[in-house]
């Protein structure tokens, strides 16, 4: 059923991994531009296929759940058939998406596309480096995973504005045309470059590597034991609780920003709106390292506590000031600094929850949560929107479900994780998973 991670002889060394590293940082960098610079491209959308926004924002929907609900067959695909080819693929997917999506005649066909086939391909790309990562640094997973999942965060601040300025005067086809191709070819350039750590690298993480503040579970546990657990179950809704903030902020920023008055403003001689879009993507990509490497030495639920919490008061401190341009952009970029490390904490502590050895796999499961927050917070919120003609109820949500995430974090999570990893190791009742890695 499981397998003792002591049964594997000490490692003398992971050679490689700082360019492993790399690697991963240049793939979700090339990947991130769909989600996070879908906001400028609403209105041009909008007016070009004749649709309203809910229905338009399934499109960001589609894009987020195919990213995550496939992602554990991704997973064990990447751990059975290896990264390279599989990532490619996802990066060709990925920027062909932008391409056909530019060509695009109906909402039903921007959903096939820029949907779809985006889901898929970021999907490949983001379960596939994540679950690398956690094996190739099992000793510092909190600030590796976040160094490439600030990878993702960081990438599109490189093409925000590019992308802004080229809707502006060559249109909306053109752009995605252009973009896809880009994304495409680095994408597919980093994914070659990628390889599978080896089983003694990944016995790594034993208890030789733990510290009092990040304990680390004895044993790696399969797909099906850990989803019969309620410890799983408790970081799903918590990440699906987070998510959903963080998302309706990215999907919708464009709409609010344009009811709160600020859309056309101009601060420090440039457009209110992408300037926000372009601090969200440094704050979004330095939380994740930064909390990471904090979690790695005090803890991870100490660390989700203050991190949530510090979302949730931002985001009301954002809707006292929402019709302030200066305020709007840089509260802005204090709740992505507090919405971001998700990406960083969860898959850390997961890792080290249920073991290495099946990491890729595990961690699909639970990026599902990202799926479902991206339903509550695209065309739900939206949905709420309308129904209220206003964004506070669906700010004041927001706010809620961050500060009760963070104190889920502290008083729930981190004596029940305690609880699992302390209770008495079984004996494997089969051989070493040799086969699953």
């Amino acid at each position: 059923m499981h397998d003792s991670v002591s049964a594997f002889p000490r490692p003398t060394g992971l050679k490689g991994r700082g360019w492993q590293l790399g690697l991963g940082i240049v793939a979700m960098m090339a990947i991130s531009s769909p989600q996070y610079v879908w906001a400028l491209f609403t209105k041009p959308l909008q007016t070009t296929l004749q649709v309203g926004l809910p229905a338009l924002q399934i499109t960001f929907s589609i894009l987020i759940v195919l990213q995550t609900a496939l992602s554990p067959l991704q997973g064990f695909l990447i751990e059975r058939f290896g990264p390279r080819w599989l990532l490619g693929i996802g990066a060709l997917l990925t920027g062909l998406s932008w391409v056909l999506a530019s060509m695009a005649k109906s909402v039903i066909g921007l959903y096939l596309t820029y949907g779809l086939l985006g889901g898929i391909g970021t999907g490949i790309i983001y379960v596939g480096v994540v679950g690398l990562m956690v094996k190739w640094f099992p000793d510092r997973r909190g600030f590796v995973t976040g160094m490439v999942a600030a990878g993702y965060g960081f990438g599109a601040i490189l093409t925000t504005f590019p992308i802004d300025a080229m809707l502006k005067t060559s249109g909306l086809a053109p752009t995605l045309q252009i973009f896809g191709c880009i994304i495409a070819g680095v994408g597919m350039a980093a994914a070659l470059g990628f390889r599978t750590p080896s089983v003694h690298a990944i016995a790594l993480a034993t208890p030789e590597t733990s510290s009092a503040a990040v304990p680390k579970s004895k044993i790696n546990f399969r797909p099906g034991e850990m989803l019969r657990t309620p410890v799983f179950w408790l970081l799903f809704g918590m990440m699906t609780m987070m998510s959903t903030g963080g998302l309706m902020v990215i999907s919708q920023m464009g709409a609010f920003a344009k009811d709160f008055g600020v859309s056309t403003a101009v601060v420090f001689g440039l457009a209110a709106l992408p300037l926000a879009l372009t601090l969200d993507r440094v704050t979004n990509g330095l939380t994740r390292p930064f909390f990471g490497w904090v979690s790695d030495r005090v803890g991870r639920e100490k660390t989700m506590a203050f991190a949530f919490i510090l979302e949730g008061c931002a985001v009301l401190l954002w809707l006292v000031f929402r019709e302030n341009a200066l305020a709007f952009v840089l509260l802005s970029g204090l709740v992505f600094f507090g919405w971001g490390e998700i990406f960083s904490l969860f898959p850390s502590t997961l890792t080290d929850t249920f073991g290495p050895l099946n990491a890729t796999t595990n961690y699909g499961f639970l990026y599902i949560a990202q799926g479902v927050g991206s339903v509550l917070g695209g065309p739900v919120a939206a949905w709420i929107h309308n129904y209220f003609s206003s964004w506070l109820p669906v700010f004041y949500l927001v706010a809620g479900l961050d500060i009760l995430t963070g104190v889920l974090a502290i008083f729930v999570l981190r004596p029940m994780r305690g609880a699992w990893l302390d209770r008495p190791t079984p004996s494997p009742a089969e051989g070493p998973l040799l086969a699953s890695v």
